[in-house]
Protein backbone atom coordinates (compact mmCIF):
# COMPACT_ATOMS: atom_id res chain seq x y z
CA UNK A 1 0.00 0.00 0.00
CA UNK A 2 1.44 3.48 -0.97
CA UNK A 3 2.66 5.42 1.73
CA UNK A 4 1.02 9.05 0.21
CA UNK A 5 -0.29 10.33 -2.75
CA UNK A 6 1.85 13.53 -4.15
CA UNK A 7 0.97 15.54 -6.67
CA UNK A 8 3.86 17.33 -8.69
CA UNK A 9 2.90 20.06 -10.92
CA UNK A 10 6.65 21.79 -12.93
CA UNK A 11 6.77 22.55 -16.14
CA UNK A 12 10.07 20.72 -16.55
CA UNK A 13 9.28 17.50 -17.92
CA UNK A 14 12.52 16.31 -16.87
CA UNK A 15 12.21 17.79 -13.14
CA UNK A 16 8.99 15.88 -13.35
CA UNK A 17 10.39 12.57 -14.41
CA UNK A 18 13.20 12.83 -11.46
CA UNK A 19 10.25 13.18 -8.91
CA UNK A 20 7.98 10.86 -9.93
CA UNK A 21 11.08 7.86 -10.10
CA UNK A 22 12.20 9.19 -6.58
CA UNK A 23 8.89 9.22 -5.10
CA UNK A 24 7.89 5.91 -6.37
CA UNK A 25 11.07 4.25 -4.86
CA UNK A 26 10.36 5.72 -1.72
CA UNK A 27 6.51 3.92 -1.74
CA UNK A 28 4.19 6.83 -2.62
CA UNK A 29 2.12 7.01 -5.34
CA UNK A 30 2.86 9.91 -7.91
CA UNK A 31 0.67 11.74 -10.33
CA UNK A 32 2.64 15.07 -12.36
CA UNK A 33 1.46 17.68 -14.64
CA UNK A 34 3.01 20.68 -16.36
CA UNK A 35 0.08 23.28 -15.55
CA UNK A 36 -1.47 24.67 -12.55
CA UNK A 37 -5.14 24.18 -13.88
CA UNK A 38 -4.72 20.46 -13.63
CA UNK A 39 -3.27 20.34 -10.28
CA UNK A 40 -6.11 22.84 -9.12
CA UNK A 41 -8.71 19.88 -10.66
CA UNK A 42 -7.03 17.89 -8.40
CA UNK A 43 -6.78 19.36 -5.22
CA UNK A 44 -10.55 20.72 -5.73
CA UNK A 45 -11.34 16.91 -6.11
CA UNK A 46 -9.70 15.95 -2.80
CA UNK A 47 -6.87 14.33 -4.20
CA UNK A 48 -3.50 13.89 -3.12
CA UNK A 49 -1.73 14.25 0.59
CA UNK A 50 1.09 16.22 -0.35
CA UNK A 51 1.61 18.69 -3.12
CA UNK A 52 4.91 19.48 -5.02
CA UNK A 53 5.04 22.59 -7.19
CA UNK A 54 7.36 24.76 -9.15
CA UNK A 55 6.35 28.36 -8.59
CA UNK A 56 6.51 29.37 -12.56
CA UNK A 57 3.81 27.48 -14.44
CA UNK A 58 2.74 28.60 -18.27
CA UNK A 59 -1.07 29.33 -16.58
CA UNK A 60 -0.33 30.63 -13.32
CA UNK A 61 1.93 31.42 -10.84
CA UNK A 62 1.88 29.09 -7.37
CA UNK A 63 2.01 31.67 -5.78
CA UNK A 64 -1.58 32.95 -6.68
CA UNK A 65 -2.86 29.65 -6.91
CA UNK A 66 -1.22 28.54 -3.05
CA UNK A 67 -3.92 31.01 -1.22
CA UNK A 68 -6.83 29.11 -2.77
CA UNK A 69 -5.48 25.61 -2.13
CA UNK A 70 -5.11 26.80 1.81
CA UNK A 71 -8.37 27.83 1.86
CA UNK A 72 -9.82 25.27 0.32
CA UNK A 73 -7.49 22.47 1.94
CA UNK A 74 -6.12 23.56 4.69
CA UNK A 75 -4.69 20.79 6.13
CA UNK A 76 -2.91 19.93 2.92
CA UNK A 77 0.73 20.61 3.33
CA UNK A 78 2.45 22.36 -0.05
CA UNK A 79 6.03 21.95 -0.90
CA UNK A 80 7.04 25.36 -3.52
CA UNK A 81 10.16 25.08 -5.44
CA UNK A 82 11.67 27.70 -7.24
CA UNK A 83 14.96 28.64 -9.63
CA UNK A 84 14.39 31.93 -8.35
CA UNK A 85 16.83 31.40 -5.35
CA UNK A 86 16.29 34.50 -3.36
CA UNK A 87 15.21 36.02 0.32
CA UNK A 88 11.71 37.34 -1.13
CA UNK A 89 11.10 33.74 -2.58
CA UNK A 90 11.45 31.86 0.68
CA UNK A 91 9.18 34.80 2.53
CA UNK A 92 6.34 34.60 -0.64
CA UNK A 93 6.00 30.95 0.10
CA UNK A 94 5.86 31.33 3.81
CA UNK A 95 3.44 34.06 4.01
CA UNK A 96 1.30 31.90 1.70
CA UNK A 97 1.25 28.79 4.18
CA UNK A 98 3.55 26.96 1.73
CA UNK A 99 4.55 23.64 4.25
CA UNK A 100 8.31 24.13 2.89
CA UNK A 101 10.75 25.96 0.22
CA UNK A 102 13.47 23.88 -1.45
CA UNK A 103 15.77 26.10 -4.13
CA UNK A 104 16.57 24.57 -7.27
CA UNK A 105 18.24 22.19 -7.90
CA UNK A 106 17.61 20.62 -4.37
CA UNK A 107 19.11 17.21 -2.98
CA UNK A 108 16.68 14.33 -3.42
CA UNK A 109 17.20 12.68 0.08
CA UNK A 110 16.47 16.16 1.46
CA UNK A 111 12.96 16.51 -0.27
CA UNK A 112 12.43 12.70 0.71
CA UNK A 113 12.93 13.71 4.41
CA UNK A 114 10.77 16.80 4.26
CA UNK A 115 7.77 15.07 2.56
CA UNK A 116 7.77 12.20 4.90
CA UNK A 117 8.31 15.06 7.46
CA UNK A 118 5.31 16.52 6.02
CA UNK A 119 3.13 13.72 6.27
CA UNK A 120 3.69 12.66 9.71
CA UNK A 121 2.90 15.40 11.22
CA UNK A 122 0.13 17.12 8.77
CA UNK A 123 -1.18 20.63 10.51
CA UNK A 124 -1.99 23.41 9.32
CA UNK A 125 0.24 26.39 9.11
CA UNK A 126 -0.31 29.96 10.09
CA UNK A 127 0.02 32.60 7.49
CA UNK A 128 1.08 35.91 7.56
CA UNK A 129 -0.71 38.99 6.53
CA UNK A 130 2.54 41.14 5.41
CA UNK A 131 2.52 41.51 1.63
CA UNK A 132 5.79 41.00 0.45
CA UNK A 133 5.02 43.74 -2.41
CA UNK A 134 5.14 46.44 0.57
CA UNK A 135 9.07 45.99 0.90
CA UNK A 136 10.60 47.64 -2.50
CA UNK A 137 13.96 46.37 -2.04
CA UNK A 138 15.87 43.00 -1.42
CA UNK A 139 17.32 42.93 2.36
CA UNK A 140 19.49 39.53 1.83
CA UNK A 141 21.15 38.85 -1.43
CA UNK A 142 22.82 35.16 -2.56
CA UNK A 143 21.85 32.04 -4.56
CA UNK A 144 24.65 29.82 -2.44
CA UNK A 145 23.18 26.74 -0.37
CA UNK A 146 24.67 27.97 2.46
CA UNK A 147 22.07 31.34 1.82
CA UNK A 148 19.74 29.40 1.04
CA UNK A 149 19.48 27.99 4.14
CA UNK A 150 19.12 30.61 5.93
CA UNK A 151 16.32 32.20 3.73
CA UNK A 152 14.54 29.04 4.84
CA UNK A 153 14.85 29.61 8.19
CA UNK A 154 14.37 32.70 8.43
CA UNK A 155 11.08 32.06 6.88
CA UNK A 156 10.32 30.01 9.39
CA UNK A 157 10.68 32.02 12.09
CA UNK A 158 8.90 35.35 10.56
CA UNK A 159 5.40 34.91 12.69
CA UNK A 160 7.10 33.94 15.81
CA UNK A 161 8.83 35.75 18.92
CA UNK A 162 11.57 32.60 18.95
CA UNK A 163 14.38 34.56 20.67
CA UNK A 164 17.34 34.15 17.80
CA UNK A 165 21.03 34.05 18.37
CA UNK A 166 23.33 35.18 15.47
CA UNK A 167 26.90 34.13 15.25
CA UNK A 168 29.21 35.26 12.53
CA UNK A 169 32.87 37.27 11.81
CA UNK A 170 32.39 40.75 11.40
CA UNK A 171 30.54 42.11 8.21
CA UNK A 172 28.71 38.98 7.78
CA UNK A 173 25.38 40.86 8.07
CA UNK A 174 24.34 40.08 11.31
CA UNK A 175 22.78 43.36 11.74
CA UNK A 176 20.76 42.90 8.76
CA UNK A 177 19.47 39.84 9.55
CA UNK A 178 18.06 40.92 12.33
CA UNK A 179 16.42 43.82 10.69
CA UNK A 180 15.12 41.19 8.22
CA UNK A 181 13.20 39.28 10.57
CA UNK A 182 11.95 42.49 12.29
CA UNK A 183 10.50 43.69 9.37
CA UNK A 184 9.18 40.56 7.70
CA UNK A 185 7.70 39.25 11.01
CA UNK A 186 4.77 40.06 13.24
CA UNK A 187 6.10 42.97 14.75
CA UNK A 188 6.95 44.90 12.26
CA UNK A 189 5.07 48.03 13.10
CA UNK A 190 6.89 47.85 16.65
CA UNK A 191 10.33 49.50 16.99
CA UNK A 192 13.82 48.23 15.89
CA UNK A 193 16.67 48.97 18.55
CA UNK A 194 20.19 47.89 18.13
CA UNK A 195 22.57 48.08 20.54
CA UNK A 196 26.19 47.18 20.03
CA UNK A 197 27.69 46.32 23.57
CA UNK A 198 31.26 46.94 22.52
CA UNK A 199 30.53 50.41 21.75
CA UNK A 200 29.35 51.36 24.78
CA UNK A 201 31.31 52.13 28.24
CA UNK A 202 31.15 49.11 30.58
CA UNK A 203 29.58 51.37 33.62
CA UNK A 204 27.12 52.86 31.58
CA UNK A 205 25.54 49.25 29.84
CA UNK A 206 23.05 48.84 32.63
CA UNK A 207 22.05 52.76 32.27
CA UNK A 208 21.76 52.37 28.24
CA UNK A 209 20.09 48.79 28.56
CA UNK A 210 17.52 49.59 31.30
CA UNK A 211 17.09 53.05 31.96
CA UNK A 212 17.36 55.11 34.68
CA UNK A 213 15.93 57.07 37.42
CA UNK A 214 16.72 60.95 38.75
CA UNK A 215 19.96 60.87 40.94
CA UNK A 216 20.40 57.18 40.46
CA UNK A 217 24.19 58.31 39.56
CA UNK A 218 26.72 60.99 39.70
CA UNK A 219 25.26 62.70 36.30
CA UNK A 220 21.72 61.33 36.38
CA UNK A 221 19.90 64.45 36.44
CA UNK A 222 17.13 63.59 34.86
CA UNK A 223 14.88 60.51 34.56
CA UNK A 224 16.08 58.23 31.26
CA UNK A 225 14.74 55.90 29.04
CA UNK A 226 16.54 52.59 28.43
CA UNK A 227 16.89 50.75 25.10
CA UNK A 228 14.26 48.25 26.68
CA UNK A 229 11.77 51.23 27.04
CA UNK A 230 12.05 52.36 23.89
CA UNK A 231 12.11 48.87 22.04
CA UNK A 232 8.95 48.05 23.85
CA UNK A 233 6.36 46.31 21.63
CA UNK A 234 8.99 45.29 18.91
CA UNK A 235 12.97 43.98 18.67
CA UNK A 236 15.78 44.48 20.50
CA UNK A 237 18.97 44.11 18.58
CA UNK A 238 21.90 43.25 21.39
CA UNK A 239 24.96 43.31 19.21
CA UNK A 240 28.48 41.66 20.43
CA UNK A 241 26.76 40.32 23.19
CA UNK A 242 29.92 38.36 24.62
CA UNK A 243 31.03 42.60 25.51
CA UNK A 244 28.75 42.56 28.13
CA UNK A 245 29.56 42.45 31.64
CA UNK A 246 28.27 39.74 33.82
CA UNK A 247 26.33 42.37 36.11
CA UNK A 248 24.40 43.76 32.89
CA UNK A 249 24.47 39.79 31.82
CA UNK A 250 22.27 38.86 35.08
CA UNK A 251 19.98 41.74 34.73
CA UNK A 252 19.27 40.05 31.49
CA UNK A 253 19.01 36.80 32.02
CA UNK A 254 15.79 38.15 35.06
CA UNK A 255 13.92 39.52 32.03
CA UNK A 256 14.33 36.65 30.02
CA UNK A 257 13.22 34.70 32.52
CA UNK A 258 10.33 36.81 34.33
CA UNK A 259 9.79 39.43 31.47
CA UNK A 260 10.46 42.52 33.88
CA UNK A 261 13.37 44.44 34.70
CA UNK A 262 13.95 47.54 36.40
CA UNK A 263 15.67 50.88 35.83
CA UNK A 264 19.15 51.43 37.61
CA UNK A 265 18.01 53.08 41.03
CA UNK A 266 14.37 51.97 40.52
CA UNK A 267 12.53 49.91 42.64
CA UNK A 268 9.54 49.07 40.86
CA UNK A 269 9.38 45.82 38.62
CA UNK A 270 8.36 46.74 34.72
CA UNK A 271 6.70 44.44 32.66
CA UNK A 272 7.95 44.09 29.02
CA UNK A 273 7.12 43.10 25.55
CA UNK A 274 10.24 42.86 23.29
CA UNK A 275 11.21 40.25 20.94
CA UNK A 276 15.71 39.97 21.89
CA UNK A 277 17.66 38.76 18.91
CA UNK A 278 21.50 38.48 19.99
CA UNK A 279 24.33 38.77 17.84
CA UNK A 280 28.19 37.99 18.54
CA UNK A 281 31.29 37.17 16.34
CA UNK A 282 33.10 35.41 19.65
CA UNK A 283 32.56 31.93 20.52
CA UNK A 284 30.00 32.28 23.58
CA UNK A 285 30.88 28.68 24.65
CA UNK A 286 34.39 29.96 24.73
CA UNK A 287 33.51 32.66 26.89
CA UNK A 288 31.84 30.41 28.92
CA UNK A 289 34.76 28.26 29.66
CA UNK A 290 36.90 31.44 30.66
CA UNK A 291 34.35 32.64 33.01
CA UNK A 292 33.21 35.94 31.18
CA UNK A 293 29.99 35.13 30.23
CA UNK A 294 26.65 33.18 31.86
CA UNK A 295 26.20 29.80 30.17
CA UNK A 296 22.20 29.82 31.90
CA UNK A 297 22.17 33.25 29.57
CA UNK A 298 23.66 31.56 26.45
CA UNK A 299 21.29 28.79 27.22
CA UNK A 300 17.92 31.42 27.27
CA UNK A 301 19.63 33.43 23.96
CA UNK A 302 20.28 30.39 21.70
CA UNK A 303 16.88 29.15 21.87
CA UNK A 304 17.24 29.14 17.72
CA UNK A 305 20.97 29.44 16.50
CA UNK A 306 21.92 30.96 13.68
CA UNK A 307 25.53 30.69 11.68
CA UNK A 308 26.03 33.20 9.41
CA UNK A 309 28.65 31.80 6.72
CA UNK A 310 31.89 34.13 5.87
CA UNK A 311 32.05 35.37 2.13
CA UNK A 312 34.81 32.99 1.78
CA UNK A 313 32.24 30.46 1.74
CA UNK A 314 29.71 31.51 -0.71
CA UNK A 315 32.02 32.65 -3.24
CA UNK A 316 29.41 32.25 -6.12
CA UNK A 317 27.40 35.02 -4.12
CA UNK A 318 30.10 37.62 -5.02
CA UNK A 319 29.03 38.50 -8.59
CA UNK A 320 24.92 39.31 -7.39
CA UNK A 321 26.55 41.14 -4.01
CA UNK A 322 28.81 43.14 -5.95
CA UNK A 323 25.93 44.15 -8.96
CA UNK A 324 23.74 45.19 -5.92
CA UNK A 325 25.79 47.13 -4.05
CA UNK A 326 27.05 48.92 -7.13
CA UNK A 327 23.07 49.91 -7.47
CA UNK A 328 22.61 50.73 -3.87
CA UNK A 329 25.07 53.37 -4.01
CA UNK A 330 23.78 54.81 -6.92
CA UNK A 331 20.92 55.67 -4.99
CA UNK A 332 23.12 57.55 -2.90
CA UNK A 333 23.96 59.67 -5.74
CA UNK A 334 27.24 58.00 -7.31
CA UNK A 335 27.51 57.21 -10.66
CA UNK A 336 26.02 53.75 -11.82
CA UNK A 337 28.98 51.33 -12.83
CA UNK A 338 28.69 48.23 -14.91
CA UNK A 339 31.13 45.25 -14.01
CA UNK A 340 32.81 42.70 -16.61
CA UNK A 341 32.98 39.64 -16.21
CA UNK A 342 36.74 38.63 -15.75
CA UNK A 343 36.47 41.09 -13.16
CA UNK A 344 33.52 38.71 -11.52
CA UNK A 345 35.97 36.19 -11.83
CA UNK A 346 38.90 38.51 -10.06
CA UNK A 347 36.77 38.98 -7.24
CA UNK A 348 35.39 35.68 -6.90
CA UNK A 349 39.44 34.43 -6.25
CA UNK A 350 39.40 37.15 -3.63
CA UNK A 351 39.50 35.57 0.07
CA UNK A 352 37.59 39.02 1.62
CA UNK A 353 38.92 39.09 5.14
CA UNK A 354 36.73 41.66 5.93
CA UNK A 355 33.44 39.84 4.35
CA UNK A 356 30.12 41.33 2.67
CA UNK A 357 31.04 45.05 4.87
CA UNK A 358 34.57 44.89 2.80
CA UNK A 359 32.95 43.77 -0.60
CA UNK A 360 30.18 46.66 0.30
CA UNK A 361 32.74 49.07 0.62
CA UNK A 362 34.72 48.31 -2.44
CA UNK A 363 31.65 49.13 -4.17
CA UNK A 364 32.01 52.59 -3.36
CA UNK A 365 35.58 52.64 -4.16
CA UNK A 366 34.71 52.04 -7.56
CA UNK A 367 31.77 54.13 -7.76
CA UNK A 368 33.46 57.60 -6.57
CA UNK A 369 36.72 57.40 -7.73
CA UNK A 370 36.61 55.99 -11.07
CA UNK A 371 35.45 57.58 -14.67
CA UNK A 372 35.34 54.61 -16.52
CA UNK A 373 31.13 53.33 -16.49
CA UNK A 374 32.46 49.69 -16.79
CA UNK A 375 34.88 48.12 -14.05
CA UNK A 376 37.32 46.08 -15.57
CA UNK A 377 40.11 43.50 -13.76
CA UNK A 378 42.52 46.05 -14.12
CA UNK A 379 40.73 48.48 -11.83
CA UNK A 380 39.87 45.45 -9.65
CA UNK A 381 43.34 44.21 -9.12
CA UNK A 382 44.37 47.69 -7.83
CA UNK A 383 42.21 47.83 -5.64
CA UNK A 384 42.45 44.42 -4.15
CA UNK A 385 46.35 44.67 -3.87
CA UNK A 386 47.89 45.12 -0.59
CA UNK A 387 48.19 49.12 0.73
CA UNK A 388 50.97 50.96 -0.63
CA UNK A 389 53.44 50.67 2.22
CA UNK A 390 55.50 53.81 2.57
CA UNK A 391 59.25 53.25 2.19
CA UNK A 392 61.54 53.73 5.46
CA UNK A 393 63.42 56.66 5.63
CA UNK A 394 65.59 58.48 7.65
CA UNK A 395 65.11 58.88 11.10
CA UNK A 396 62.74 61.93 12.07
CA UNK A 397 63.42 65.27 12.77
CA UNK A 398 63.92 65.84 16.76
CA UNK A 399 62.03 69.53 16.11
CA UNK A 400 59.64 68.03 12.91
CA UNK A 401 56.07 67.81 13.14
CA UNK A 402 53.51 65.32 12.16
CA UNK A 403 51.97 67.24 9.36
CA UNK A 404 56.14 67.63 7.81
CA UNK A 405 57.28 64.61 8.66
CA UNK A 406 54.39 62.91 6.63
CA UNK A 407 54.58 64.92 3.78
CA UNK A 408 58.83 64.10 4.00
CA UNK A 409 57.45 60.43 3.51
CA UNK A 410 54.62 60.71 0.96
CA UNK A 411 57.87 62.76 -1.51
CA UNK A 412 59.84 59.71 -0.66
CA UNK A 413 57.51 57.44 -1.69
CA UNK A 414 56.39 59.30 -4.73
CA UNK A 415 60.51 59.64 -5.65
CA UNK A 416 60.27 55.59 -5.15
CA UNK A 417 58.18 54.86 -7.86
CA UNK A 418 59.75 56.77 -10.73
CA UNK A 419 57.80 57.11 -13.84
CA UNK A 420 55.59 54.28 -12.65
CA UNK A 421 52.70 56.23 -10.79
CA UNK A 422 51.09 53.74 -7.95
CA UNK A 423 47.50 52.28 -8.90
CA UNK A 424 44.39 54.51 -8.35
CA UNK A 425 43.03 54.86 -5.33
CA UNK A 426 46.19 56.43 -3.33
CA UNK A 427 43.78 58.13 -1.05
CA UNK A 428 42.06 55.70 0.64
CA UNK A 429 44.70 53.12 0.98
CA UNK A 430 47.22 56.03 3.03
CA UNK A 431 43.96 56.88 4.86
CA UNK A 432 43.28 53.06 5.85
CA UNK A 433 46.53 52.84 7.22
CA UNK A 434 46.97 55.45 9.29
CA UNK A 435 43.38 55.76 10.19
CA UNK A 436 43.20 52.00 12.27
CA UNK A 437 46.50 52.49 14.12
CA UNK A 438 45.69 55.61 14.90
CA UNK A 439 42.30 54.40 16.64
CA UNK A 440 43.80 51.77 17.99
CA UNK A 441 46.83 53.16 19.64
CA UNK A 442 44.88 55.97 20.98
CA UNK A 443 42.17 53.20 22.78
CA UNK A 444 44.72 51.80 23.98
CA UNK A 445 46.14 55.06 25.63
CA UNK A 446 42.82 55.74 27.11
CA UNK A 447 42.65 51.97 28.59
CA UNK A 448 39.35 51.57 25.68
CA UNK A 449 37.88 54.62 27.30
CA UNK A 450 35.51 55.93 23.86
CA UNK A 451 34.98 59.46 25.68
CA UNK A 452 38.64 59.97 26.37
CA UNK A 453 39.20 58.72 22.88
CA UNK A 454 36.84 60.76 20.99
CA UNK A 455 38.19 63.85 23.14
CA UNK A 456 41.40 63.23 22.19
CA UNK A 457 40.87 62.31 18.93
CA UNK A 458 38.66 65.58 17.77
CA UNK A 459 36.03 63.72 17.14
CA UNK A 460 32.19 62.88 17.97
CA UNK A 461 31.90 60.18 19.77
CA UNK A 462 28.81 58.55 17.80
CA UNK A 463 31.73 59.43 15.06
CA UNK A 464 34.08 57.39 17.35
CA UNK A 465 32.05 54.65 17.79
CA UNK A 466 30.96 53.96 13.65
CA UNK A 467 34.88 53.53 13.40
CA UNK A 468 35.27 51.39 15.94
CA UNK A 469 32.72 49.34 14.54
CA UNK A 470 33.44 50.10 10.76
CA UNK A 471 37.12 49.33 10.95
CA UNK A 472 36.65 45.87 13.48
CA UNK A 473 38.48 47.60 16.21
CA UNK A 474 38.73 45.54 19.02
CA UNK A 475 38.07 47.40 22.24
CA UNK A 476 39.59 46.34 25.12
CA UNK A 477 39.41 47.47 28.37
CA UNK A 478 41.91 47.48 31.43
CA UNK A 479 41.22 48.35 35.05
CA UNK A 480 43.11 50.54 37.36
Amino acid sequence: MPAGSILVADDDAAIRTVLNQALSRAGYEVRSTSNAATLWRWVSQGDGDLVITDVVMPDENAFDLLPRIKKLRPDLPVLIMSAQNTFMTAIRASERGAYEYLPKPFDLKELIAIVGRALSEPKERTQATVKSEEFDSIPLVGRSPAMQEIYRVLARLMQTDLTVMISGESGTGKELVARALHDYGKRRTGPFVAVNMAAIPRDLIESELFGHEKGAFTGANARSAGRFEQAEGGTLFLDEIGDMPMEAQTRLLRVLQQGEYSTVGGRTPIKTDVRIIAASNKDLRILIQQGLFREDLFFRLNVVPLRLPPLRERLEDVPDLIRHFLVVVSREGLPLKQIDQAALERLKRYRWPGNVRELENLARRLAALYPQETITTAVVDAELAQPATLPATEEPHADEGLSASVERHLAAYFASCGDQLPPPGLYHRILREIEYPLLTVTLAATRGNQIRAADLLGLNRNTLRKKIRDLDIQVFRTSG
